[in-house]
């Protein structure tokens, strides 16, 4: 399944919405998705979710969708 993963850049400064990023990920799990990412960034993780076939599409479309490999 692939997830979008909301981050923060460091984990250092206080969060700001205005600065929230996002990946996408190829996971087996919400788990697994969530230690890639903290095992290869800095990030902090702030939000995991799940995208079906019609949100994926959507962010096909409409979004710089990139997957992100580790």
């Amino acid at each position: 399944m692939i997830y979008k993963i909301y981050y923060q850049e460091t984990k250092v400064r206080n969060p700001k919405r205005e600065q929230t990023l996002s990946i996408y990920v190829e996971a087996a799990n919400e788990v697994t998705a969530r230690a890639l990412v903290e095992e290869h960034t800095p990030y902090n993780i702030e939000f995991i979710q799940g995208l079906d076939e019609n949100h994926l599409a959507y962010e096909k479309e409409n979004a710089d969708f990139k997957l992100t490999e580790f």
